[in-house]
């Protein structure tokens, strides 16, 4: 998005709006230089119906679930949401080929799909906000593999995942060739975040984790 919209991770690096539109065949995303990101098709947004009133931005995750974004919610998957509303009113969406944990550039492999759902209602659960069960898969391939990670250190969090996502896209630009906004869209579509710490005070470190089967031979 156009860096003055103020969305994404780093809004104020990307002025200017960027796009790759995917080409989706033999169960991967076909991205520039011969890079493969593989598929594995999950629903942005996932949720039942907050108990607050009036028009709602759609954007921001709520604990009824919404646009959580959690790619680990693929076929499968078992999810539990709190229910605030008469009947639910269960909505989903926001459909993703793939993504990467974070979706920093505020997109993650956009497609049109359709989702497949079946509902229980469990009254012996009591639970504030979301949870699930699920098989993953844990990292892009499905199997542990070969990563490269840059890690982002600071006493803000959200500073310290900033800088783990500044050094993997000058890894990219630097050592795989691609330009900054390209950089930034495989960062969204691929790269796994991770927290590594949040003991060690007064900084806390994120890692921003790059799976190398991806690229060409």
């Amino acid at each position: 998005m156009p860096g003055e919209m103020g969305l994404g991770l780093l809004p104020e690096e990307f002025p200017d709006a960027g796009i790759h539109v995917w080409d989706l065949e033999d169960d991967v995303g076909h991205f520039v230089n011969g890079i493969e990101v593989p598929l594995d098709p999950f629903p942005g947004v996932i949720g039942v119906a907050p108990e607050d009133d009036g028009a709602l931005d759609t954007l921001p995750p709520r604990s009824t679930g919404g646009n959580m974004d959690v790619k680990h919610l693929t076929a499968r998957s078992t999810l539990y949401l709190p229910v605030s509303e008469e009947g639910a009113l269960f909505s989903t969406g926001d459909c993703h080929a793939g993504q990467g944990d974070g979706e920093v550039c505020v997109t993650g492999i956009e497609a049109e799909m359709s989702v497949t759902a079946r509902f229980d209602v469990r009254s012996d659960m009591g639970i504030d906000q979301p949870q699930f069960e699920t098989d993953g898969p844990f990292t892009p391939t499905g199997r542990d593999e070969r990563m490269y990670a840059t890690t982002g250190i600071d006493s803000d969090l959200i500073e310290a995942t900033k800088k783990a996502v500044r050094h993997m896209i000058e890894h990219c630009h630097e050592e795989r060739g691609l330009t900054r906004g390209e950089a930034y869209i495989l960062c969204s579509a691929v790269v796994d975040l991770k927290i590594n710490e949040v003991v060690d005070a007064p900084n806390w470190t994120v890692s921003a984790y790059l799976p190398e089967s991806i690229f060409p031979e």
